[in-house]
């Protein structure tokens, strides 16, 4: 079958990874597809490498943006319109909020090139904690209105779909749920010596527990609660490191808040990294402390790795952890259960490895980008006949 996906940006995040993982996956087993994607927003690092690397096939639409402008939205659905009566595919496949919306639309008034199938998918939401009251009642009229446009609503988790259910956007009957799927290597011995050479390069001794985390430092990250959260261990005795991997607008004020708690000597900023599996060699535990998640890819990748996760509940990230047994919950904001867990971890050795390799069982189990693209191609083949 033809496949068009529609993402608003390839930025370094779990949206981008899944679309461009399950573009090679149905492209390798024999469709016709191709991937569309729009400009990154400013200090946004791109992930267009990976599909350089799977081969997929990437059409750039500048005008396709994430901010809302009356001027490049018409002409991003314009574009997509013709890009659908060029390529005329079966299938529509949108993600993320922009991309669905101006995807959708374009789909809709494409004529005798109209997809048979038209399915967008949920990596999260922008409906609740990203803007004003006002706005969210607006954008969640639109998700509303959009839903009609679609045969089939994915989201990558039952606590996304909840969300939407909860927010009127759908009934329940209207989603199907399916998580990430992601290519995950096994561990071998170059990880091993990743980990000797970063932890020597960080400053780490043996006996350090190093703290990781992944991202964009931007406020539903809730960035300043990983530096309390570090504060909180160092008071408990801890001989911690807080390694933060990615960049963001909130960066700036992490360092200040380092500073003027006394913890900038062990907070280590590496910034963006092109290859972040080397990091997670380099961890002790992950760490993350966000407002909202759709489904957390670190959390994926971390435990993939064998590292036990301590996180806030927020989204899907409940999906991804097993409470007790790869890692705890907590709730968002209290930094001083987020250290306390991190405290038993870092004394005890062995629960950190137990806690580890179910981890790692589990993800390997339940993430495999082989039962996504099973998954998904059910609905396809479901719309479609």
């Amino acid at each position: 079958m033809r496949i068009v996906h529609v993402i608003a940006r390839l930025n370094v995040g779990g949206a981008a990874l899944h679309v461009l993982q399950l573009a090679h996956e149905q492209a390798r087993r024999g469709h016709e597809v191709v991937v569309v994607a729009g400009t990154l927003a400013a200090g946004e690092e791109s992930m267009e490498y990976v599909a350089e690397e799977l081969g997929v096939e990437l059409l750039r639409l500048p005008v396709l943006q994430r901010e809302l402008s009356p001027r490049a939205d018409p002409a991003a659905i314009l574009a997509l319109r013709r890009i659908i009566r060029n390529r005329r595919p079966d299938v529509l496949h949108t993600h993320t909020a922009k991309a669905g919306a101006t995807g959708r639309l374009a789909g809709l008034i494409s004529g005798g090139a109209r997809p048979r199938a038209i399915v967008h998918t949920y990596h999260g939401h922008v409906l609740s904690g990203y803007f004003s009251r006002r706005w969210e009642r607006v954008f969640r009229l639109i998700e509303r209105m959009l839903a009609y446009a679609s045969g089939t609503l994915v989201a990558v988790s039952a606590e996304v779909r909840d969300d939407l259910v909860r927010f009127g956007v759908a009934p329940a009957c209207r989603f199907a749920v399916i998580p990430y799927g992601f290519d995950l290597p096994a561990w071998g011995d170059a990880d091993d010596a990743s980990r000797r050479e970063l932890r020597t390069e960080i400053g780490a001794g043996k006996e350090t527990f190093v703290v990781g985390w992944a991202g964009r430092l931007t406020a539903i990250k809730r960035p300043l609660d990983l530096i309390r959260t570090l504060r909180a261990l160092l008071d408990a005795r801890v001989d911690a490191l807080l390694v933060l991997v990615g960049d963001g607008e909130d960066r700036m004020d992490v360092e200040a808040l380092a500073a003027e708690l006394g913890v900038g000597d062990r907070c280590r900023l590496v910034g963006f990294q092109k290859s972040i599996r080397p990091w997670y060699a380099s961890f002790d535990a992950l760490l993350l402390t966000s407002a909202n998640e759709g489904t957390p890819v670190v959390a994926i990748e971390a435990l993939a790795a064998a590292r036990p996760l301590v996180a806030t509940r927020a989204g899907g990230t409940g999906t991804v952890v097993r409470n007790g047994e790869s890692g705890y919950l907590e709730a968002i904001g209290d930094t001083q259960a987020l250290a306390d867990r991190l405290t038993a971890l870092a004394r005890d050795p062995g629960l950190r490895r137990r806690m580890g390799e179910a981890g790692a069982e589990d993800v390997r189990e339940r993430f495999a980008v082989g039962r996504m693209a099973d998954e998904t191609e059910a609905i396809y083949d479901r719309l479609l006949r």
